[in-house]
């Protein structure tokens, strides 16, 4: 199968990590049928990326400035049979698109996701960061699958789809997730979530597999390792759920949701307070950092749910 790789990108200020996620594209055992960098609403860095990379195929993004249409765009452009998507602040390992390739063997998986582990920029996970929480960073979290596996979702930034597929169904929906990139903007998510729903809703039979061997580092700011971020995420998690559940409905937007506040949540809660015990005090600040999170989502996702109400249930 051809794999055309997807990276959207949005500011000079990432102008070396872009370049090192292309490198890590242009290294893979595997070489992609073309690279796509989709620029969003930036005609400087698209210019610059055109002068950087000519057997690239570099376009703005033709929809509403956000991720979303970013990766719409990157689908529409696309020739291959498979559309991967990389993060423009990531590093995929030199098999990553050889292992996503092969989880599409089986004509039935419509989209694979893989593993992502963090880049700290401090060299190290901040002791009181619980591994319960690393998708706030865009990561693989403690509670996902260790295995190829079935699952309701992948994370974006680590992910491929058929590319019929994500034609097929409308692509990424521009009213969830980040509809304004960059700094200033909140820290919304969930696009892909929304996405594989509704995915595996209008095609009975699906299947969208986690694949652990497709590994990419994703690089976490200091701004990001900080617990005022990670409160800030989790608040904009639940606001993003709320979104996720008017769209497809609660049954399926909170499906893995309920498992992980019930099961995964207390576990670790148990323990970091099982290390305090054992003389690791930095356990206390995970078990603590585990009921901040939990309570900051939850608040979200009831004011979002509030907010939809309010307005009719419009999104």
């Amino acid at each position: 199968m051809d794999v055309s790789v997807v990276i959207c990108v949005y500011t000079e200020e990432r102008w070396d990590d872009i370049r090192e996620a292309v490198a890590s594209v242009e290294g893979q055992r595997r070489g992609p049928h073309e690279l796509i960098l989709v620029v969003d609403h930036n005609p400087d860095l698209q210019l610059a990326l055109k002068r950087e990379y000519p057997d690239a195929v570099v376009v703005e993004n033709g929809h509403e400035r956000g991720l979303s249409g970013g990766k719409n765009t990157g689908a529409e452009i696309a020739t291959g049979d498979i559309v991967a998507y990389l993060d423009d602040d990531a590093v995929a390992d030199p098999g990553w698109l050889e292992a996503l390739e092969e989880g599409f063997q089986d004509p039935a998986t419509v989209g694979v996701g893989g593993r992502t582990e963090p880049l700290w920029a401090a060299g190290s996970r901040p002791r009181w960061f619980p591994r319960e929480f690393d998708w706030t960073v865009g990561c693989t979290y403690r509670g996902m699958p260790e295995r190829r596996a079935r699952v309701r979702n992948v994370m974006g930034g680590n992910a491929a789809f058929r590319r019929e597929a994500v034609t097929g169904v409308g692509g990424f929906s521009s009213g969830i997730g980040r509809s304004v990139q960059g700094r200033k903007s909140r820290p919304l998510g969930c696009e892909e979530t929304e996405f594989c729903i509704r995915l595996s809703q209008r095609r009975p039979g699906s299947v969208i597999l986690f694949e652990p061997g497709a590994v990419i580092g994703h690089k976490v700011s200091a701004q990001r390792s900080r617990l005022a971020y990670l409160r800030s995420r989790c608040y904009a998690e639940g606001l993003s759920k709320a979104l996720v559940a008017a769209s497809v409905g609660a049954g399926d937007g909170l499906s893995s949701e309920r498992s992980y506040a019930t099961r995964t949540l207390p576990l670790g809660v148990l323990r970091g307070l099982g290390d305090a015990l054992r003389g690791d005090l930095a356990g206390l600040g995970r078990a603590g950092a585990i009921v901040i999170g939990l309570a900051w989502t939850t608040w979200g996702y009831a004011l979002g749910t509030a907010r939809l109400k309010l307005r009719g249930g419009g999104s």
